[in-house]
């Protein structure tokens, strides 16, 4: 695949990429599209046991069976391995989806947040400074909008009022690399992620919890008494904009002024999309979905709004569209129903 400088017309071809959490959701399927475009990948994780590790372990195990791929267990807190690394393998991208996610979780463990999203990232970013890495692609969270309420969410909306330790951090990141932009050339592109779902998808999102929930009938809790409001985006078209940014370098913007400075954009090469599916869906709706894929109903226990969340997300993708010619589509029907059939298969539910 050629990584295009906007700046410079003549495509260079890449063919080792970093892909750190490359055990996580996202990650993973991330891995498996880059392989089968026959690029090769170094995996980075430190399988935690945030959530259940055997499901990491499976993950990792399909990938494992290209031989384009390797894998690295390690944190990226530990400076000296990831360097050495760095200075092994010679990538020419970098996609950083490892991250301590959850916004609940942050509350009550925010150590976990500051050693894995701060001193993680800024060794990432040393790496790809020493190291003459060509594009630096790092998730982001459309949980860095916080108290906005502005819809949709546009990338040229001030951030700077986060609601969780959680959305801190990746608004952190945003500004972390922006400096790295500046002061060394980086070329570094975030990504703001909008509440992803589908096969092989993380135990504690919502999804994951309610169809579990439902086929065992338990009750589901159902917070903001289901007013709640996301862009619920299928991983695939989450990948499929990873994989068409990764190819397009930041350009400065020439339009950018300091007297009215954009914060989707800069001067140095350094841009911020967002990446949902534009389409906002109420959680009861969510819900009536996952019931009907099913074919049973859910026990609800209504509930208020949760220390952390926020009642609404809704994604202005016209940056990403107009850059890379793409905008996620996939409806919650055809992506619940993937979802469930994969589930079904994996837990062997009858």
């Amino acid at each position: 695949m050629p990584l295009i400088d906007p700046m410079n017309p003549i495509p260079c071809q890449f063919k080792t990429v970093l892909v750190t959490g490359a055990a996580g959701f996202i990650g993973f399927h991330l891995c498996e599209r880059l392989l089968r475009e026959g690029i090769s990948v170094v995996g980075v994780d430190n399988l935690n046991a945030y959530y259940d590790v055997k499901l990491k372990e499976d993950r990792l195990s399909r990938l494992l069976t290209h031989r384009n791929f390797s894998m690295v267990r390690q944190d990226l807190e530990d400076k000296s391995k990831l360097m050495s690394l760095f200075g092994e393998a010679g990538f020419d991208v970098v996609v950083n989806l490892a991250a301590q996610a959850g916004v609940r979780y942050s509350l009550t463990n925010p150590q976990a947040y500051v050693d894995a999203n701060i001193v993680g990232f800024i060794n990432i970013l040393e790496g790809c400074r020493h190291h003459q890495v060509s594009h630096l692609v790092f998730a982001s969270s459309s949980s860095v909008y916080g108290a906005n309420t502005r819809m949709p969410f546009s990338v040229h909306d001030n951030v700077d009022h986060p609601v969780s330790l959680y959305a801190a951090t990746k608004k952190a990141n945003e500004l972390m690399a922006h400096t790295y932009s500046h002061l060394f050339s980086l070329p570094c592109t975030g990504l703001r992620f909008f509440t992803v779902y589908g096969p092989w998808g993380r135990p504690d999102m919502a999804l994951f919890l309610f169809t579990k929930a439902i086929l065992e009938g338990n009750p589901i809790k159902v917070f903001n008494h289901g007013r709640m409001q996301r862009d619920f985006t299928y991983v695939d078209d989450i990948v499929e904009g990873i994989y068409r940014v990764m190819g397009r370098l930041p350009a400065p913007n020439p339009a950018w002024s300091g007297d009215n400075p954009d914060p989707g954009s800069s001067y140095a090469p350094y841009k911020i999309y967002n990446i949902g599916n534009n389409q906002p869906v109420q959680l009861s709706r969510f819900i009536e979905t996952i019931e009907a894929v099913i074919g049973k109903k859910a026990q609800k226990e209504l509930l208020p709004l949760q220390p952390g969340d926020v009642p609404a997300t809704y994604a202005n993708v016209d940056d990403l569209t107009r850059a890379v010619g793409f905008k996620p589509a996939t409806s919650i029907e055809t992506g619940i129903k993937r979802f469930f059939d994969w589930y079904k298969e994996y837990y062997g539910v009858g």
